[in-house]
């Protein structure tokens, strides 16, 4: 689904930065955006996330069976998120497109685009990729390298998050008002068709995250601007916990903070540590480089697993129902609201 790259040069720069920033010659304490005095000021906004919805919706995904590119499966799905959308209201756009994979093969791909007050001009993106992996290629045994993964976690908690937030924006009330901001909730497609362990050939960055790359290249709106975005990706898996992945530090600094200090307000701080992840190709990367959106990417990292730090489920055949925590989801789910509805 994606990879984590270890980029000498700028960790060492990041690392230069840190300490320069660090130093202070008058011997006082720099000023920190993330201090308890500030999230001290803010409280706890919007409806409860209820991850129960969230697991269910995680669970209808997986129903359908391995979402991969160019099965009835992956036709099926489509569908049934399309109309999980409209039916909380949103406006939806099914931006297909004819994509190229790592080994020339077509990709029949749909980005599922559902608009909430499509009228208003500022705008927030939430995303997450829908799409399984064909290839359980990091499996610990080798014998199901070939088979597909059903993508539980990887894939479909992502769109189980945003399904309940829609569903929540659908019933507003007196004590929790609507967000005064329109959302766009973005399905990318063919995240996961990215160059497979065994394939023999060098990985390339450039084979993973196809549809956002297309999107990116060709929003469903011309000119279309958010204020940031957010994507979330591996999101309700047992035992996660999200560091401060670096790309997006580097292209959304202050959209991590943002978050960050929503998961503090809301009571989920020991699931969003402030330490350093890796560096991920991921579908925010051609969001902040192609549509210069600033956004960040709530993805799940494990630095003691040794099968990944992905976590022990990442493209392998145990990614499935019973490696999901309703915890995690609700963790989530519930900083995302607050971020949401804490919006102007």
């Amino acid at each position: 689904m994606k990879y984590k790259r270890i980029i000498l040069a700028l960790m060492l720069i990041a690392l230069i930065a840190t300490a320069f920033l660090a130093y202070n010659p008058f011997g006082t304490s720099a000023a920190d955006p993330d201090t308890d005095e500030v999230t001290a000021k803010m409280v706890p906004v919007g409806p409860a996330f209820n991850a129960d919805s969230a697991f269910a919706f995680c669970q209808a995904q997986c129903d359908f069976g391995p979402r991969t590119m160019n099965s009835e499966a992956h036709e099926r799905c489509a569908g049934w998120i399309a109309n999980q959308f409209r039916r909380y209201g949103m406006e939806v756009i099914n931006q297909k497109a004819d994509l190229t994979g790592y080994d020339g093969t077509t990709l029949h791909s749909t980005n599922i685009i559902a608009s909430y007050r499509p009228e208003q001009t500022t705008r927030v993106l939430l995303c997450a990729h829908w799409d399984s992996r064909p290839w359980a290629d990091n499996d610990p045994d080798s014998a199901n390298w070939h088979k597909p993964v059903m993508a539980a976690n990887d894939g479909a908690s992502g769109v189980a998050v945003m399904l309940e937030i829609a569903r929540l924006l659908s019933t507003p009330d007196a004590q929790h008002p609507a967000p005064e901001v329109g959302i766009d909730f973005i399905c990318f497609d063919a995240e996961d068709w990215g160059t497979p362990q065994w394939a023999g050939v060098p990985d390339n960055s450039d084979s993973w995250a196809l549809g956002a790359q297309y999107w990116a290249a060709n929003p469903h709106r011309a000119g279309y601007e958010a204020r940031y975005g957010i994507l979330l990706d591996m999101v309700g898996g047992q035992g996660a916990r999200f560091f401060q992945e670096l790309m997006s530090k580097q292209y959304a600094p202050e959209i991590v903070r943002k978050v960050w200090r929503a998961a503090k307000v809301v009571g989920f701080e020991s699931f969003f540590p402030k330490q350093d992840g890796g560096y991920i190709t991921d579908d925010h990367v051609p969001v902040n480089e192609k549509a210069r959106i600033p956004c960040i990417d709530i993805i799940a990292y494990y630095p003691d697993c040794q099968q990944s730090s992905f976590g022990p489920t990442w493209h392998t055949v145990i990614d499935d129902m019973d490696h999901i925590d309703r915890n995690t989801l609700q963790a989530v789910g519930q900083t995302v609201v607050q971020v949401l509805f804490s919006e102007k």
